[in-house]
C-alpha cells in the first residue's frame, strides 16, 4: 500500500485502451464508450432510471452529485422534462465546491462556481412543477459541514456519481502533499467534510484547463464530502471525458494497490462501483508508443 513504482506505472499505462475492458488483472469494474456526447446519454439515462425505480415504490432518492462532466446536463434534463419524471423525492448533496482564499463562497458566474453552474444548467432547465425542492437541494459550504455531515448520515445514499481529478481524487479529495502532515490509506478512507487548501498540481491543471495556465485565476482552497461519505453509497459511478488530464489516474484505477497516491483505489473496496470512461481518456500515451525508452 505505499508508494507507485515507475515500473508499475508503466505496464499498466502501455496497455491499448482496446484492452481495458475484460482485462484479467482489473481491480475496477470499467466500461469504455465511445465520445464525450454517448456518455452524456449514458449517465442522463442511469440516473433519470435510478430516480423512477425508486419513485414507483415511493421511496425517496438520495444521491451525491458532482459538478462536471459537463456532457451530461442537457440529456438530464431533457428526460426529466419529456418523461415527466417527478424530482420532489430526490435529495440531491453536491460534491464540493471551490472557495476563495479566505473560505468565501465565489461569485455565482465565476467559472469555478460549482453552485452557479449547477442552478443554470442542473436545476434550471427542469419544469417547474417536477424539480428538485430547495429543501432537498445541499451545498457545501465552509460554514455548514456539520449539518451537511449530519444530513448524510441519517439514510443511506443510494447513488454517488462523480469524476476524478488527475491524482485520482474523488470530490476534492486530493493526495495529500504536505510536507509536514502525511496520511495513511486508513486516514483517506475514513476521510469527512471539510475545507482544504488546494494542491499545486490540481491548481495547475485547472488553470491549463481553463484559463490559458493563468493559475492565479483558480480558487486555491475548497470544501469537499470526504471519501467515507461518497462511498458510503450503494453504487458508485465515476465518469470522465477529460482526455489526457485523467488518462495516468484511470490506469492506476484499474491496476494499483490502495495508496493514498491516489484516492480513487479505494473504489476496489467497494462491492458496486463502476468506472465509465471515453476512448479519448482510456487511450494513453504510452500504449502508443512502443519505441519509447524511459529508463526505467
Amino acid at each position: 500500500m505505499g508508494t507507485i513504482l515507475k515500473k508499475h506505472l508503466y505496464d499498466w499505462c502501455k496497455v491499448p485502451y482496446k484492452d481495458l475492458e475484460n482485462h484479467k488483472k482489473l481491480k475496477t469494474a470499467f466500461r469504455l464508450c465511445k465520445t464525450s456526447e454517448d456518455m452524456g446519454h449514458i449517465m442522463a439515462r442511469e440516473l433519470v432510471d435510478e430516480i423512477k425505480n425508486h419513485n414507483k415504490k415511493g421511496e425517496t432518492t438520495r444521491a451525491i452529485i458532482p459538478c462536471g462532466p459537463g456532457c451530461w446536463y442537457k440529456p438530464f434534463t431533457d428526460l426529466i422534462n419529456r418523461e415527466k419524471v417527478s424530482l420532489t423525492n430526490f435529495v440531491v448533496f453536491h460534491m464540493d465546491e471551490c472557495l476563495d482564499w479566505q473560505g468565501q463562497e465565489l461569485p455565482r458566474q465565476h467559472p469555478y462556481s460549482f453552485r452557479g453552474f449547477m442552478e443554470r444548467h442542473f436545476y434550471g432547465p427542469i419544469l417547474p412543477e417536477l424539480t428538485v425542492p430547495k429543501k432537498n437541494r445541499f451545498w457545501p459550504t465552509a460554514y455548514n459541514i456539520e449539518e451537511i455531515s449530519s444530513k448524510i448520515s441519517e439514510l443511506p445514499i443510494d447513488i454517488t456519481y462523480g469524476g476524478w481529478g488527475q491524482d485520482g481524487h474523488i470530490a476534492y479529495n486530493q493526495a495529500r502533499r504536505h510536507p509536514f502532515s502525511h496520511i495513511t490509506i486508513d486516514d483517506v478512507r475514513a476521510s469527512t467534510v471539510r475545507i482544504q487548501e488546494n494542491n499545486i498540481d490540481t491548481i495547475i491543471a485547472l488553470a491549463q484547463r481553463t484559463f490559458g495556465s493563468a493559475y492565479q485565476f483558480v480558487p486555491p482552497m475548497s470544501v469537499t464530502l470526504g471519501v467515507k461519505e461518497c462511498l458510503s453509497a450503494r453504487k458508485i459511478r465515476l465518469f470522465s471525458d477529460t482526455g489526457a488530464w485523467k488518462q495516468t489516474a484511470l490506469r492506476v484505477a484499474l491496476f494499483s494497490h490502495l495508496t493514498p497516491e491516489y484516492p480513487i483505489t479505494l473504489l476496489q473496496e467497494h462491492n458496486d462501483a463502476l468506472i465509465t470512461a471515453t476512448i479519448e481518456t482510456a487511450r494513453h500515451p504510452i500504449s502508443e508508443h512502443p519505441e519509447w525508452d524511459l529508463g526505467l
